[in-house]
């Protein structure tokens, strides 16, 4: 990726951290949106992420101003796309703002660019269809925030080549994300589906007074979250069983199958009385001031930063007691 050019389009919190995550693996990024004033203090944004990450250890051994020295701005979006190997825009969640975005990328892009969406949920179908380059349109959605969590969902629409899709798992891989391929479009994606189904259980469990929102939140935080940070369910599962998941299934598919029997019925969250309350609950270990000044979200960020290193210096030993044991099986062989 080292001199190859990456193109974002729209300057707010998640095109922010792409620009520093294409900086970071060496690509000179040009950074697009409608006024040179948000621009500006997105720049700032972007500066403010690249030390953070020189402060944690996850600048790769860079130095901050040549990370920033290839990150520019521009209000002209031909300029921004000229000559870029990869387009990820990051406009906000509007099928027909997204449709107006993508067509006028389309006419800008060369014809072998990556053209990436950073959609929560929209299928890529919806607003890709009919694109010169509709085989290369695709969704890459990263998770907030996208410098300390890596996964990204990478979701192709019916005309999407194989080839990019390749391509792009590659390029996550080379910025050091973690590329989730979807074989098809479904509603929700992966990440979604996933959270919103456990976030409905939750509200059902609070405004059907079996615990308290604190009390469901920390069966999470203090219990599954623990391990869900490095493996996720299904080798959870592999696990909890002697034999694994055969084994683990023969002993609680039965229950399993009971219990969420009685999970079908989502509730209605806008406007409803559960959401005062689980709101509530929330300002008391959270005053509404440091919502609103950021200061929550700063120590979640540290805390992850946190996790991150952690994890990267756990795949660093692992990696080196096992080549370690290669060694020595090699040598007694």
């Amino acid at each position: 990726m080292e001199g190859k050019k990456a193109a974002i389009i729209g300057s707010g919190l998640i095109g922010r951290c792409w620009a520093a995550l294409f900086a970071r693996a060496g690509a000179q990024v040009s950074m697009f949106d409608i006024e040179m004033s948000q621009l500006e203090a997105s720049l700032i944004a972007v500066q403010a992420t690249v030390q953070e990450l020189s402060d944690n250890d996850l600048l790769r051994d860079q130095d901050v101003g040549d990370v920033i020295a290839r990150i520019s701005v521009t209000t002209d979006m031909g300029t921004a796309i000229k000559d870029a190997f990869f387009v990820q825009e990051c406009v906000p969640e509007s099928l027909e703002l997204k449709r107006k975005v993508f067509a006028q990328i389309d006419q800008l892009a060369e014809d072998d660019a990556i053209l990436a969406s950073s959609t929560s949920c929209i299928a890529p179908s919806k607003f890709t269809e009919g694109l010169t380059h509709c085989a290369n349109a695709i969704v890459c959605h990263p998770v907030n925030p996208p410098h300390y969590i890596p996964v990204v969902e990478v979701v192709p629409a019916p005309w999407t080549s194989p080839d990019t899709v390749t391509r792009v798992r590659q390029i996550q891989l080379d910025l050091g994300q973690a590329p989730v391929v979807l074989n098809k479009e479904v509603n929700g994606f992966i990440i979604n589906r996933l959270q919103y189904a456990l976030l409905m259980e939750a509200w059902r469990l609070v405004e059907d007074g079996v615990a308290s929102p604190q009390d469901v939140d920390s069966a999470i935080s203090n219990g599954l979250a623990l391990r869900w940070s490095f493996m996720g369910p299904f080798e959870t599962i592999d696990l909890n069983a002697p034999q694994g998941v055969l084994d683990y299934c023969e002993r609680y598919g039965e229950t399993i199958t009971e219990v969420c029997g009685e999970q079908t019925d989502p509730r209605q969250m806008k406007g409803s009385k559960t959401a005062q309350v689980v709101h509530d609950a929330m300002r008391e270990s959270v005053p509404a001031e440091d919502l609103a000044n950021g200061k929550r979200r700063a120590w979640r960020d540290r805390r992850l930063a946190a996790l991150a290193v952690h994890k990267m210096l756990q795949t660093k030993k692992e990696g080196a007691q096992a080549a370690d044991e290669a060694a020595l099986r090699t040598a007694s062989a």
